[in-house]
């Protein structure tokens, strides 16, 4: 690929979705195993949730860990200020562009399915977790890797 200039990656990083209890947490564990110490990552949700054990369970497959962190709303942020916010779910993405609507904050829309909309058996619901696990890692490596390093990922 010649030619291609890969932007500049971003210092700091926000990933938001509904609760901060699925798609969010599990973006930003895979984002900092992935990305380098320098680049600041957090999550939050629009709403308070409860921290999900579907979430742990995949991600251990990953050797990663929330340890003791539990969801958190946006208000509750330390830092209100990033270089990207990437929102995952349609509501978040609203209140990103909201958020940010006096400020030059990048907002982009990864939309990504709700696997606790899946029912059926634990199997059923750990493959919906999965399959979301690997769409987040995929979009990460997309859009922040450069390409030598996207096949040491794959």
């Amino acid at each position: 690929m010649a030619g291609v200039v890969l932007a500049a990656l971003p210092h700091s990083i926000l990933f938001v979705c509904g609760m901060n209890a699925v798609r969010s947490p599990m973006a930003e564990q895979l984002a900092r195993r992935m990305l380098p110490a320098t680049t600041f990552v957090a999550s939050a949700g629009v709403r308070s949730g409860e921290r999900d054990p579907f979430v742990d369970a995949v991600l251990a497959e990953e050797g990663l860990t929330l340890g003791e962190r539990q969801p958190r709303t946006l208000d509750e942020l330390e830092d209100d200020y990033f270089d990207l916010i990437v929102t995952l779910a349609p509501e978040a993405h609203h209140a990103a562009l909201e958020l940010t609507r006096s400020l030059a904050v990048e907002v982009e829309y990864w939309p990504m399915p709700d696997p606790t909309d899946t029912g059926g058996t634990r199997e059923h619901i750990m493959a919906a977790y999965r399959d979301m696990r690997e769409r987040l890692k995929t979009r990460i490596s997309r859009r922040f890797l450069p390409p030598e390093a996207k096949n040491a990922t794959d």
